[in-house]
């Protein structure tokens, strides 16, 4: 199973999502430097390590976006454990504006 797929599984599980994507960007962060094991590296974009997630879900209503963030964050603990480096999300609940 892929990182993307488990996260997607993950989130779809939890939250029963009206919508939800999930980009692997990792390619648009070689280059950059990372810190792994106490020494500085430079990421060569491969892998699955940079997330962006997209969510749509009833849960989120009354959340603020700290909230929200958290939800997501402690939903994919285990993912962010085992390699996923950074994560940027998106939340809304149905009917908020969204940017996508």
């Amino acid at each position: 199973m892929t990182m993307k797929t488990a996260i997607e599984d993950k989130l779809t599980e939890r939250f029963h999502p009206d919508r939800l994507a999930v980009i692997d960007e990792s390619h648009l962060h070689a280059g950059h430097h990372h810190q792994h094991s106490g020494e500085h590296e430079t990421f060569d974009g491969s892998g699955e390590t940079h997330f962006r997630v997209r969510i749509v879900a009833s849960e989120f209503a009354g959340m603020s976006r700290i909230e929200r963030h958290r939800a997501v964050n402690e939903a994919l603990a285990g993912e962010l454990a085992a390699g996923v480096h950074a994560l940027a999300i998106e939340p809304a609940a149905p009917g908020e504006a969204t940017r996508w």
